[in-house]
C-alpha cells in the first residue's frame, strides 16, 4: 500500500465531499486540514530530566539535541528533512507558522513568545523524508513555574492532535509527579489524542543502583499512572537507559531487547498514518452527522408545524374569501353585490373578486407573520431547551461526540432561518451517511 498515494487521495475526497458540509454548518474542521496535509509526526513528551533529548539523539544517530539533568531546552523543535528553505539548516518557527503547506499555520495564534521557541531542523537522515520527530520543553511543577509567556498546555494539545504517535518519557527519581504531568495526562492527552497514539517509556534506569531500586521506581509510576488516568488497568511501559551512557550488562541486559522494541515501535509510525486519518475523518464525520441529525429533526418539526399553520390559513383563507364580502356589504353596503349573490344570480364578473380576494392575501399575510414572529421562534426556543431530544444517542460513543457537538447545534438553532425547512439538512444528512457507509468503509477495507 502506498500511504502517501492514499493520504492524497484522501484530502482530495475530503476536500470534494466533506469541506462543502463542514463550512455549511460553520465546523471547525482545522485540526483534519492540518493532519491531512504533512507527513507522519511523533511527539516526544516528559519533565526536563527524563532523557527526551537523549532518546531523539540515539533515534537519529547524532547529538542533534543538548541533553541534561537541568532544563536544557525550552523549544518545540521539529526534527525532520523539511525542503531546502534556503539552505538555512533551522527555520525560525515565524516561517514555519507562515507557511500554508504546513499543518503549524493555526499555531500562529499562540503570540509571538511561543514562535521564539518553536523551530524546525533539518537532518539529512533517509527515515525522516516520511517522518518529523518534535523534542518538546520539559514539564516543570506549576509552582515553581515562571510565566513561558504562552499556554504550554494547550500548545501542546495542539501538537497532539497532529501527532501519529505520543511518546510520554519518565524519569525513575520524578515518576509522574510533576504538575504539568499530571495535568497533560488527565486532561490534554485524553482530549488531543487516541490511546492507541501513546507510549509510556521510564528511561534512565541505568541510574538505578539496583533492581530493587528499578523496582520500587516502576511500582511508583504505575501507581502515579492509576491515580492520574483514574483507571485500574495500567498501559504497557516501556523501560529504556541511554546508548553509550550504560553498558547492557547485568540488570540492564534483560532490557536490551526491550528497548530494540520501543525504537521499532517509534520507526513504525508512519505506517499508522493513513489508519489515524481515518480515525480523525471518522470521528469528525460523526460529529458532523450529528450536527446534520439535530437540524434535520428540528426541520422536520418546523415543517410539521408549518403545515398545521398552512392548514388553519387555508380553512381561514376559504371563509374570508366568501363571507368577508357578504359582511361588509351588510355593514357599510360595499360592495353592493357579494361574491357568493352574484355567482346565484349569474351576473359575476372579475370585480366582484376583489375583495374575496384581498381578504385571502391579508389571511395569509398574518397567517405568514403569526408563523415567522411567533410559532417559529417558539419552536427554536424548544428546540434548544431540549436539543438531545433531537437526535438518538443510543450508543455512549454517540452521547460523547454530543458532549462535544451540544454547543455547535444550539449555535446554528439560535440563527435558524424559516428558509432551512426545506430538504436541505435531510440531503446533508444523508451524504454524511453515504461517506461514512461507502467511502470511508472503502478505505478501511483498503488498508486491512
Amino acid at each position: 500500500m502506498d500511504e502517501k498515494k492514499l493520504q492524497k487521495e484522501l484530502q482530495s475526497k475530503v476536500s470534494l465531499k466533506l469541506m462543502p458540509l463542514f463550512e455549511r454548518y460553520r465546523f471547525d474542521y482545522s485540526d483534519l486540514e492540518s493532519v491531512l496535509k504533512w507527513k507522519p509526526i511523533v511527539l516526544v513528551i516528559g519533565n526536563y530530566s527524563s532523557g527526551k533529548s537523549t532518546l531523539i539523539n540515539e533515534l537519529i544517530g547524532r547529538n542533534l539535541q543538548r541533553t541534561g539533568q537541568a532544563p536544557t531546552d525550552d523549544s518545540f523543535t521539529i526534527i525532520t528533512s523539511y525542503g531546502e528553505e534556503n539552505g538555512k539548516e533551522i527555520v525560525p518557527g515565524s516561517t514555519l507558522v507562515n507557511d500554508e503547506t504546513l499543518p503549524f499555520v493555526h499555531f500562529k495564534s499562540f503570540g509571538e513568545q511561543f514562535m521564539a521557541h518553536f523551530r524546525l531542523k533539518k537532518v539529512n537522515e533517509p527515515f525522516l523524508e516520511n517522518m518529523a520527530i518534535i523534542d518538546s520543553p520539559g514539564m516543570i511543577d506549576a509552582v515553581t513555574e515562571k510565566d513561558r509567556g504562552y499556554d504550554y498546555l494547550t500548545v501542546l494539545g495542539e501538537f497532539a492532535k497532529l501527532a501519529d504517535l505520543v511518546v510520554l518519557m519518565f524519569d525513575p527519581h520524578k515518576a509522574g509527579t510533576i504538575s504539568e504531568t499530571y495535568t497533560t495526562i488527565r486532561s490534554t492527552l485524553p482530549e488531543t489524542s487516541g490511546e492507541d497514539r501513546i507510549v509510556f517509556v521510564m528511561s534512565r534506569i541505568d541510574e538505578c543502583d539496583n533492581f530493587s531500586d528499578l523496582v520500587r521506581s516502576y511500582g511508583t509510576l504505575c501507581w502515579n499512572l492509576s491515580q492520574m488516568t483514574g483507571r485500574k488497568d495500567i498501559p504497557r511501559i516501556f523501560v529504556t537507559y541511554a546508548e553509550g551512557e550504560a553498558e547492557p550488562t547485568g540488570m540492564l541486559a534483560a532490557w536490551s531487547e526491550e528497548r530494540k522494541l520501543l525504537k521499532k515501535r517509534i520507526f513504525s509510525a508512519p505506517e499508522f498514518r493513513v489508519y489515524h486519518i481515518l480515525q480523525d475523518i471518522d470521528r469528525q464525520v460523526n460529529e458532523l452527522q450529528l450536527i446534520c441529525e439535530a437540524m434535520h429533526s428540528f426541520s422536520n418539526k418546523g415543517r410539521k408545524l408549518l403545515s398545521k399553520v398552512g392548514k388553519f390559513s387555508l380553512i381561514a383563507g376559504l371563509a374570508a374569501f366568501f363571507i368577508v364580502d357578504v359582511v361588509s356589504s351588510s355593514i357599510t353596503g360595499v360592495p353592493e353585490e357579494p361574491l357568493l349573490a352574484a355567482l346565484v344570480s349569474g351576473s359575476a364578473s372579475l370585480q366582484h373578486l376583489t375583495l374575496p380576494l384581498t381578504s385571502v392575501a391579508l389571511v395569509c399575510f398574518l397567517t405568514w407573520i403569526f408563523f415567522t414572529r411567533w410559532s417559529f421562534p417558539r419552536l427554536v426556543k424548544d428546540c434548544r431547551a431540549h436539543m438531545a431530544d433531537l437526535v438518538v444517542l443510543d450508543t455512549n460513543y454517540k452521547k460523547s461526540l454530543w458532549d462535544k457537538v451540544a454547543g455547535k447545534v444550539s449555535e446554528l438553532l439560535s440563527g435558524a432561518k424559516v428558509t432551512e425547512l426545506g430538504g436541505v439538512h435531510g440531503r446533508n444528512l444523508s451524504k454524511t451517511r453515504r461517506f461514512l457507509d461507502r467511502d470511508l468503509q472503502d478505505y478501511y477495507d483498503r488498508i486491512r
